[in-house]
C-alpha cells in the first residue's frame, strides 16, 4: 500500500482545511485509515481514523467536533476535514493505512503498517 498525502499549507486561525490521503495498491475500502500530527520536536500524536469494517470514526478530545474525517471510494481517497484550525494544529500530518488493525488500537502509531510521506500545516495569523 502506498500512501500520498496532500493539501498542506499555511492557515490562518479560525479557518478550515481539508486534506487528502489517496492509497494506491489496495482499494480504499479494504483499509483502516488514520490521521497522524507530528509537531517539532514532539511524538507522533493521533488526530482520527476509522476502521475498515465500518463504525464511527475514533476522534482525539483535541479535535472533536471540528474534524471530520470522509473517504471517497471511487477516488481512493481519504478526507480529514478540519475547522477553527488552531495554532496548536500545525506539524506535518500523516496518513497511516492497515489491513489488520483493530478499533482499540487506531490511536496508536505504532499498529498502523503503511505511512504516507506527510504534508505540512502551518496555522499562523
Amino acid at each position: 500500500v502506498q500512501l500520498q498525502a496532500s493539501g498542506g499549507g499555511v492557515v490562518h486561525p479560525g479557518d478550515s482545511l481539508r486534506l487528502s490521503c489517496t492509497a494506491s495498491g489496495r482499494t480504499n475500502s479494504a483499509l483502516s485509515v488514520g490521521w497522524f500530527r507530528q509537531a517539532p520536536g514532539k511524538e507522533r500524536e493521533f488526530v482520527g481514523g476509522f476502521h475498515r469494517r465500518g463504525g464511527s470514526a475514533l476522534y482525539a478530545d483535541s479535535v472533536k467536533g471540528r474534524c471530520t474525517i470522509s473517504r471517497d471510494n471511487a477516488k481512493n481517497t481519504v478526507y480529514l476535514q478540519m475547522n477553527s484550525v488552531r495554532p496548536g494544529n500545525t506539524g506535518v500530518y500523516y496518513c497511516a493505512a492497515s489491513l489488520t488493525i483493530i478499533y482499540s488500537q487506531l490511536s496508536v502509531p505504532s499498529s498502523w503498517n503503511h505511512w504516507g510521506q506527510g504534508t505540512l500545516v502551518t496555522v499562523s495569523s
